[in-house]
């Protein structure tokens, strides 16, 4: 069985996919981009702040299942420019500073809907 989770603290979907989707004790979290939920513009003055973005939105939706960044099992990561690795992964380590991170695939890629910098998914296990 599987149950949905939709959060406004997270952008509403772009597509014909669900923000997550809890199946048994594993959320699995769709690709987030930097858009800002209260507004609807994308965040993209400099990539940290585009990394932050993200993250916040991954977290408000596993804030809207009831668990943390700790919960977190695995993330895959799709950048645009491996260039931009060390400052991404530099706002990435401060969400996943305490207990054990998340096992990650990163990889770049040609493009990102919206022509984002970044794309993160995750999974989370209850």
């Amino acid at each position: 069985m599987k149950k949905a989770i939709l959060t406004t603290n997270a952008p509403a979907p772009i597509g014909p996919y669900s923000q997550a989707i809890q199946a048994g004790d594993t959320i699995y979290i769709s690709g987030q981009i930097a858009i800002d939920p209260s507004t609807g513009d994308l965040i993209t003055s400099s990539i940290e702040e585009e990394t932050h973005q993200v993250l916040k939105n991954v977290g408000a939706i596993l804030e809207a299942a009831g668990l943390s960044y700790e919960n977190v099992v695995s993330c895959s990561v799709f950048i645009k420019d491996m260039e931009l690795f060390g400052r991404i992964n530099a706002v990435y380590t401060t969400y996943f500073s305490t207990g054990i991170p998340p096992a990650r695939a990163l990889v770049q890629v040609s493009d990102l809907p919206k022509h984002v910098n970044i794309e993160i998914s995750a999974i989370a296990h209850i």
